[in-house]
């Protein structure tokens, strides 16, 4: 094993995963703060919700459509300006992570507002007739009638970072990613792409089945 390994240097894989885990953990924290009440918010301000509110659910979702179909690629690079605006540098795991919450926080906010839609409406009308405010029937209906959806979409989320701090290996961020396209692809080191690989794959199961757990939770409360 260790002769055809004979590229790998563990303890820079290590840092390597470090860093894609930093970027996965930082990224999926601020997109959970900014999608999940966007998400919500796209949804009450849908036609027939209880803040029925065209031009801003015009608004809101012909933003969140065009970030959804950027290309993340298109997105690192556009971003630039912005992202040393904001933390100072584009490069390494500070620098990868506003275009990743940019990239992922839309995604999120589309599939909360398809668990929160997914709720009766029937549970809704009756707490505005026992005079729930908007607050109320979002912290105490919404949620947690959709709560099983909506982790069902953070981890899918979380799943399409993992791809994404890859991809933002091409611009210097760092990470796995960064270290299969310098030395597997650039230096054609077959066994460092294959190690990275592999490491990749182990991190998505690993994200499913914790996922999967917590919606499985979630579904029988």
């Amino acid at each position: 094993m260790d002769a055809w390994l004979t590229h790998v240097d563990w303890t820079e894989i290590g840092y390597a995963g470090l860093d894609t885990l930093l970027m996965l953990g930082g990224a999926l924290l601020f997109s959970v703060l900014l999608g999940l009440p966007l998400g919500v918010l796209l949804f009450l301000t849908s036609r027939g919700q209880v803040l029925e509110h065209r031009v801003a659910y015009g608004l809101l979702s012909f933003a969140v459509n065009v970030l959804r179909s950027l290309p993340f690629i298109i997105l690192l690079i556009v971003m630039i300006p912005l992202t040393l605006r904001l933390v100072g540098t584009s490069l390494g795991v500070a620098g990868a992570i506003p275009p990743l919450v940019a990239g992922t926080a839309p995604f999120l906010a589309r599939l909360v507002e398809t668990a929160v839609r997914g709720v009766d409406r029937g549970v809704v009308e009756a707490s505005q007739a026992m005079g729930a405010t908007t607050t109320q029937i979002v912290l105490r209906v919404l949620l947690p009638e959709a709560r099983a959806g909506i982790l069902a979409g953070i981890t899918v989320t979380a799943v399409a970072l993992v791809s994404y701090t890859a991809m933002a290996g091409v611009v210097g961020a760092g990470g796995l990613g960064d270290l299969a396209m310098r030395f597997g692809y650039q230096r054609f080191q077959t066994d460092v792409m294959v190690v990275t690989v592999l490491m990749l794959l182990a991190l998505v199961q690993l994200i499913q089945m914790l996922g999967d757990a917590l919606v499985a939770r979630a579904s029988h409360r």
